[in-house]
């Protein structure tokens, strides 16, 4: 029998969290998803399957100023862009979707970067 490996446990934990958790047109799922190197979040109506904005470490724009993604200041420039990209689509009010990761350090900073930017949650 093969070692259970850390994300193995990370994705039962987002699946357990994602029976309870919906986007709908007026509130999407504010997904995030977190590897060593990057961040990423997603804008997510789960009714009609679309995603409807997203930032990531890798954008353009916030690659430049970020410089190396895997750290707090990158994650706080991710949640103040997608609030920016959220509130231009009209949208004011998200659920927030950790993903299974822990409410800490990155994660944290991103969902804090988005609340400061305007998105209530």
């Amino acid at each position: 029998m093969a070692k259970e490996s850390r994300n193995d446990r990370r994705v039962v934990r987002h699946e357990r969290v994602r029976k309870t958790l919906h986007g709908t047109p007026e509130r999407p799922r504010l997904c995030v998803f977190r590897s060593n190197k990057n961040i990423f979040v997603q804008l997510i109506d789960d009714v009609n399957g679309v995603t409807l904005a997203a930032a990531s470490t890798l954008d353009k724009e916030l690659k430049g100023e970020t410089g190396y993604g895997g750290n707090k200041e990158a994650a706080k420039k991710v949640g103040e862009a997608i609030a920016k990209r959220a509130i231009d689509k009209g949208i004011e009010s998200v659920v927030f979707d950790r993903g299974g990761f822990i409410y800490h350090g990155r994660v944290k900073e991103l969902a804090d970067g988005a609340r400061e930017a305007g998105l209530k949650f």
